[in-house]
């Protein structure tokens, strides 16, 4: 086995508009990184955290990484000890999947020290696990696109059924962040305990057009299918003149836009990378009026998940 190792995650949006808690994908770029050093002595150790302003915890099992690492030494059978190294790159709370690349690097890379006896698959519920403490529940739309790359739908959790979906490249998504946070306890109780048939029956047509207009391409259907009936309409409350940034986005050409996960952060898709970041721009400068400020990032959507530097 090696000594050290160094893992990338990718960031990822989870929801993507209609699919509340079932789709994410993940992009190029940001991400965060660790580096993973097994020791003689027993216990898992983190031993630096970068880019947090001392914000998270160095305790193992409260932080992502270091659960992550647990869960998989413990379905081994094994007592390594790991020291962790943790580099983080995307802002806490952005609704950009944080705390899912931290756990998914950690996990990657220990999978690889251990001469990677677990397919990526096979790693998810390790990374949901991590996800838990980050969030009080294991959700999977975040790890599983970190993980797997691309587009994924969670069709169930009981038993857990991940879905990669087959997507032409050639998507483009643009991500900003404006200066804010959200926790996504808070996000979460905001939203109402039951929704409508009608809403129901609405958020389900999205649903399917969307995955059938990322299957074909056909970027019209998904143009007309990005829309959320559920969460959006209450959550996008947080985000300084919300429907005025969607409206000049598809204007401009895009796709559509929406809330990434549980904010603050959001994402546009663009057929052209022109337009890409011409989204961001646009996003960027409404941000600008309301003295916020805020990053752009813009990629194609990330088709190869977490990997070892």
């Amino acid at each position: 086995m090696s000594k050290s190792i160094r893992a990338f995650a990718p960031a990822t949006v989870a929801n993507v508009c209609c699919g509340f808690d079932i789709l994410g994908f993940s992009v190029d770029a940001p991400g965060d990184e660790v580096v993973l050093t097994l020791k003689d002595e027993m216990g898992i150790v983190i031993t630096s955290i970068e880019g947090d302003d001392g914000r998270l915890p160095k305790e193992a099992l409260k932080n992502t990484a270091g659960v992550a690492v647990d869960s998989f030494l413990r379905s081994i059978g094994s007592n390594q000890g790991v020291e962790i190294e943790l580099i983080k790159n995307l802002p806490l709370g952005s609704g950009m999947g944080s705390s899912a690349a931290s756990g998914v690097a950690a996990l990657v890379a220990i999978n690889q020290l251990f001469g990677n006896p677990y397919t990526r698959e096979q790693m998810i519920p390790f990374a949901m696990e991590a996800e838990r403490i980050a969030c009080g529940a294991a959700h999977a739309d975040n790890v599983a696109p970190s993980l797997l790359g691309g587009f994924v739908l969670i069709r169930d959790y009981n038993p857990l059924d991940i879905v990669k979906i087959p997507v032409a490249k050639g998507l483009f998504c643009t991500l900003i962040h404006p200066h804010l946070e959200l926790k996504t306890a808070d996000s979460r109780r905001v939203l109402k305990p039951t929704v409508s048939l009608k809403e129901a029956i609405i958020q389900s047509g999205n649903i399917a057009g969307l995955m059938i207009g990322l299957m074909k391409p056909d970027y019209s259907l998904i143009s007309r299918s990005l829309k959320d009936v559920i969460a959006e309409p209450i959550r996008s409350v947080f985000i300084p003149g919300f429907d005025l940034i969607r409206e000049s986005v598809k204007a401009a050409g895009g796709l559509g836009c929406g809330i990434s996960g549980s904010g603050p952060t959001i994402f546009c898709l663009s057929g052209i990378e022109s337009i890409a970041h011409q989204a961001g721009e646009i996003v960027k400068q409404h941000f600008d009026k309301h003295q916020l400020q805020s990053d752009v990032f813009v990629s194609e959507i990330n088709y190869e998940g977490a990997k070892i530097l």
